[in-house]
């Protein structure tokens, strides 16, 4: 293991934590994404009866590009934005052929091979959407007992269910931009820079995909705008020639103060680009989710970029910004993020109001034991390590080795946790699943260790 892997991997390693060894309940997994192949193999090397259900009929969830579930929001130049070293599983390697950075044909083969190399493959059912989740118990008197329910309307009965369908698939339209028309586009949609040659472009969002959209169609337009209409940190991809997430990561420890982690890391990112404000930018006056990109200050320095900081008026394919300028466009690429789409589940059960979901741990809905949901957050660090952590946290209580605090204790650790994150960050829809991860795996260690100190619990 590289000290890169060691420093974001730790406490992965080894045989479950807690005396019962091995699990004998059914456990449906919903989703064949990084997060529900991660969790299928937890779960299957513990002995649990797993059965994976996939709505398309690909591995990979959003990492497969063009995957024929419809709910992948891959272009064909994506990359992911942490380096390999980063970015791998704890116990299996990309092979030789991936990138430094890995794009989305790399991470879609790792997956596969991953599935393919723990067994989780055969226990995928493909093409097999799942319509509702149901509970077929009195969660007051009886052991869970869940219903899942298939399009084809047959359902199979199981102990648990792991909800790891994602939360980049339905785009958050904003009204105001759709009054742009014909040529308006969400970024979901977006997949290659061909049919913009030529256009006069208007990028929305200063995000991810939002840079890298605008990047991506800059060299052939006739114009590009991106509407940043808030401040940024914008992470370079690489610094002193080594990858910006391998650097960070020797400082992304517990024991140094959080404080003194983010000046380190907004230090380096003055070295790679200065005042972000020199580029058009606002400066940011809260924390918010960290864009990454290689290219986009670049492309902006070039001109091949011009920032604006806000939109006062749309009309049709006329667009008035902030500083009093306007222009004409003929595509609109609204990169406004997306919103959680759990239709699959009661409202009673787990109800998304203004994009929050309240569990405890981002995996709990207090009351309804059996049930969890992997994968619902943002964070500032490779996905597919935290989903371990998930995974493990998931599986002591699955075998009976932890407890869950009382649903009294649970609503408070939400509550908590939701007014923490508030009042850290920036108040819009996109923060209401933000987690950092050193404080969020922290947690995770914190809350089972406490769990397991209640002793071994009955289950079934």
């Amino acid at each position: 293991m590289t000290d890169v892997q060691s420093v974001y991997q730790c406490g992965l390693d080894g045989p479950p934590l807690g005396p019962n060894q091995r699990g004998t309940r059914r456990v449906a997994v919903i989703g064949a994404g990084a997060s529900g192949l991660c969790s299928a193999k937890y779960l299957l090397q513990s002995g649990f009866d797993v059965t994976l259900f996939e709505i398309g009929s690909q591995i990979g969830g959003m990492w497969c590009f063009n995957n024929d579930s419809g709910r992948s929001s891959a272009y064909r130049t994506l990359h992911i934005n942490t380096s390999r070293g980063v970015t791998r599983f704890s116990d299996l390697d990309f092979d030789a052929e991936t990138q430094p950075f890995p794009d989305h044909t790399d991470m879609h083969r790792y997956l596969v091979q991953y599935a393919d190399h723990f067994g989780v493959t055969p226990r995928i059912r493909f093409n097999s959407r799942v319509s509702a989740i149901r509970a077929a118990f009195d969660p007051m008197r009886e052991p869970a007992v869940w219903d899942v329910e298939l399009a084809d309307g047959s359902v199979e009965r199981f102990d648990a269910v792991l909800v790891a369908t994602g939360h980049l698939t339905k785009p958050m339209h904003v009204p105001e931009l759709q009054a742009f028309g014909e040529g308006y586009l969400h970024a979901h949609y977006y997949r290659e820079p061909e049919p913009f040659v030529g256009k006069r472009i208007c990028v929305v969002g200063v995000g991810n995909s939002a840079c890298d959209i605008a990047s991506d169609v800059c060299v052939t337009s006739r114009g590009t705008v991106l509407v940043a209409r808030s401040g940024v940190t914008i992470l370079p991809k690489l610094l002193f020639g080594r990858p910006f997430t391998d650097i960070t990561a020797q400082i992304q420890r517990p024991w140094i103060p959080r404080k003194l982690r983010q000046k380190l890391v907004r230090a380096l990112v003055w070295l790679a680009h200065g005042d972000m404000t020199r580029l058009g930018f606002k400066r940011s006056t809260t924390l918010s989710h960290v864009t990454s990109n290689g290219t986009v200050t670049t492309d902006i320095a070039y001109r091949r970029i011009t920032v604006k900081q806000g939109i006062e008026a749309v009309d049709g394919h006329r667009i008035r910004f902030v500083d009093g300028t306007e222009a004409e466009f003929d595509t609109l690429i609204a990169a406004t993020g997306y919103r959680i789409d759990l239709d699959m589940l009661p409202p009673d059960v787990v109800r998304v109001e203004d994009n929050r979901l309240d569990l405890y741990m981002r995996i709990v809905p207090p009351g309804w034991p059996g049930l969890f949901l992997m994968g619902f957050f943002n964070t500032d660090t490779a996905l597919n390590m935290v989903f371990e952590h998930q995974a493990r946290w998931v599986r002591e209580h699955l075998l009976g080795n932890a407890a869950l605090p009382s649903d009294t204790e649970m609503q408070q650790a939400i509550t908590d946790r939701t007014a923490w994150y508030k009042s850290q960050y920036r108040d819009s829809a996109r923060h209401t699943i933000e987690e950092e991860h050193v404080r969020y795996l922290t947690d995770l260690r914190t809350t089972l260790k406490a769990a397991m100190r209640k002793g071994p619990v009955r289950v079934g």
